[in-house]
């Protein structure tokens, strides 16, 4: 049997990557709804001029910000950076506190650190198709049509807690 050329390769194994993050989140949500864990999390809103950048991940319905989990003993400031380079490949851009929520997301009671971004223009993406399969740079106006996380929701609601 011949070799799949590279290219074609690594299409199979992005998709192969987007169904196991698929169903390994099915499964996370079920076992949460069940256990009811406590999670943080950091998100980073990141603004050129008035618009912001979401990103749509292989798994959610929903568009969100890059970011995900703290790791243990890992600092919301240093999550935040770290997401933002393994997910979109942006990285030495200074990011500002922007508050935290609080909420009971996917079956896990969350805290969500939010920091900020400001650009003057969009930078040049690099996605993993794999998480994170889409980007998007919308509008004020265009975010009141757009299903978005919870979190991001109450983020932009400014929904924060303390």
């Amino acid at each position: 049997m011949p070799s799949l050329p590279r290219s074609r390769r690594a299409m199979l194994i992005d998709s192969v990557w987007r169904l196991v993050l698929r169903l390994g989140f099915r499964l996370a949500r079920a076992w949460w709804h069940l256990r009811r864990p406590s999670h943080e999390g950091a998100l980073v809103a990141i603004y050129v001029g008035k618009a912001l950048l979401l990103v749509k991940s292989s798994y959610r319905a929903e568009w969100s910000f890059p970011g995900g989990s703290l790791r243990p003993g890992e600092a919301p400031h240093a999550a935040a950076l770290r997401e933002m380079e393994e997910e979109i490949g942006l990285s030495s851009h200074p990011i500002h506190p922007a508050g935290s929520v609080c909420g009971m997301w996917d079956g896990r009671r969350d805290r969500v650190h939010f920091f900020e971004l400001h650009l003057d223009s969009i930078p040049e993406l690099r996605l993993d198709n794999r998480e994170i399969i889409a980007a998007h740079l919308a509008s004020p106006e265009e975010l009141h049509g757009i299903a978005l996380t919870g979190a991001v929701a109450a983020y932009l609601g400014r929904d924060l807690c303390y």
